[in-house]
């Protein structure tokens, strides 16, 4: 069996160092997808499983032909704040640097905006909402 930083650096051989500054953005659709990563980013990004508590998963229709070309799909989800504790959306906290959060926003449509989240684990992460 293989140890978690050998998994890791076998799967995402393109890490960042540790010098440089990361921060959590939280993904529920298509910056999940290893297409979307890798023309998005350069790379596969670090993940862990989290969710986003007072939050409730709605879906739009993607008229950009280049975010539906890359993410085969022209309709993405896209959540928005309920308020309600027991509401929750389940996805993952990619691990990022400022130039990728850069480039997540242009990857992003104006139908999202991306806002300061707090996560179900506590960690403190960006999300890309309803407009």
């Amino acid at each position: 069996m293989k140890s978690g930083s050998i998994e890791a650096a076998e799967r995402y051989p393109d890490a960042v160092s540790a010098d440089e500054p990361t921060q959590y953005l939280f993904s529920y659709g298509t910056l999940q997808n290893d297409d979307v990563q890798l023309d998005t980013f350069g790379r596969l990004v670090e993940s862990e499983p989290d969710a986003l508590p007072g939050y409730t998963v709605d879906y739009a229709e993607i008229e950009d032909m280049r975010v539906v070309d890359l993410s085969g799909l022209t309709v993405h989800p896209i959540v928005r704040e309920t308020g309600n504790p027991l509401d929750k959306v389940v996805g993952k906290a990619l691990l990022v640097t400022d130039d990728e959060l850069d480039a997540a926003d242009e990857y992003e449509v104006a139908l999202y905006r991306r806002c300061a989240v707090v996560l179900a684990s506590g960690r403190s992460a960006w999300v890309y909402v309803a407009a």
